[in-house]
């Protein structure tokens, strides 16, 4: 294990902004992150564990050790005649997994093509796309308690998994994932299509009896015709959440804004925030160094590639403050703050 100090972290997040942490490392196995904790508590050093960098925003420098998860590594385990149980290392890039598994015919994960970030990091906030999310398919993942140093294992019920939510984010720091484990399915796939974006797309390539593959494809199609791509233009994805709000509140909403959509989450209504933006006027603006795409309002963009942290910060309060006057709602960050 070799420390650094007072390393720039702009290359280990998607929205490219500059900050540095006094201390960084990068872990290619248990005993060396075992180390990194032991180095962190020796100095009294806060640890950031860091994955893709791809849901979090440096808005400061990091007074502590940033630690980097290159844990690499894909197993497999056949445990019946239609599953198989996949685990990927906390350092396997998402993407590049899921499309392992497509191109071997596992089922369960083909919606959430083209999501960027790592393995690890999934399970923080429990990753979701066009009616899907990880929950969905996930087994259990093994993780290393940050007080204790052991091993642990949680299962689908330990996670808590919630609408962007999960046990882990409820607990920062106190655990670090190592890998995550999946039960796909290997012929008889259950195909998620629900969504009409997804419809159109396989329409549009003819196929009507679509595959995992078909699906992969779609979704892929989709989210690059609406999306930009981080190695081009800063950003983290969804910078907020769809917010959740009751029944009564909508059907209020709804008599003021009749095109205003909404779908039912057991006893509420959840409302897309990329609409809310958009009908705020925030689609596509920019303000100096930042921006909402284009496209899609619900991603904010480092638009020069000059953007501050606390720039997209701000940027993103104005955003907040529109949409609440506006509409009574509150939007929440989906971004890791830091």
């Amino acid at each position: 294990m070799h420390i650094e100090k007072n390393i720039s972290l702009k290359p280990y997040n998607t929205f490219g902004v500059e900050a540095k942490a006094s201390f960084f490392t990068q872990i290619e196995n248990i005993p060396q992150l075992q180390q990194a904790l032991d180095f962190a508590t020796e100095h009294k050093l806060p640890v950031l564990a860091l994955g893709g960098g791809s849901n979090i925003l440096f808005t400061r420098d990091f007074d502590g050790l940033a630690v980097l998860l290159r844990m690499k590594g894909i197993t497999e385990t056949f445990v019946d005649d239609n599953h198989v149980l996949v685990t990927a290392s906390a350092g396997e890039n998402w993407h590049q997994f899921v499309s392992s598994c497509v191109e071997k015919n596992y089922g369960g994960l083909e919606n959430l093509s083209l999501i960027p970030g790592n393995a690890g990091t999934a399970p923080m906030q429990n990753i979701g796309a066009y009616g899907t999310e990880i929950k969905d398919a996930f087994a259990h993942c093994k993780v290393l308690n940050t007080e204790t140093r052991e091993l642990e294992t949680f299962t689908l019920e330990d996670c808590c998994f919630g609408y962007r939510d999960s046990f882990f984010k409820k607990h920062k720091g106190k655990y670090i994932i190592l890998e995550v484990t999946f039960r796909l399915t290997t012929h008889n796939h259950h195909l998620n299509t629900e969504y009409g974006v997804i419809r159109s797309e396989l329409a549009k390539m003819n196929i009507t009896e679509p595959t995992i593959q078909d699906i992969a494809k779609a979704v892929i199609s989709i989210r690059q015709s609406k999306l930009p791509d981080p190695k081009v233009t800063g950003n983290a994805g969804s910078f907020f959440k769809n917010p959740v709000i009751p029944a009564t509140q909508f059907e209020g909403l709804k008599s003021k804004y009749p095109d205003i959509p909404g779908y039912m989450q057991h006893d509420a209504i959840k409302i897309p925030a990329g609409w809310l933006i958009e009908h705020s006027g925030w689609k596509g603006k920019q303000i100096g160094n930042v921006a909402t795409h284009a496209h899609q309002a619900l991603v904010i963009i480092n638009a020069t590639g000059n953007a501050t942290g606390r720039e997209i910060y701000d940027f993103s309060g104005q955003i907040i403050d529109t949409v609440r006057y506006l509409y009574g709602i509150q939007l929440e960050r989906e971004v890791n703050i830091i």
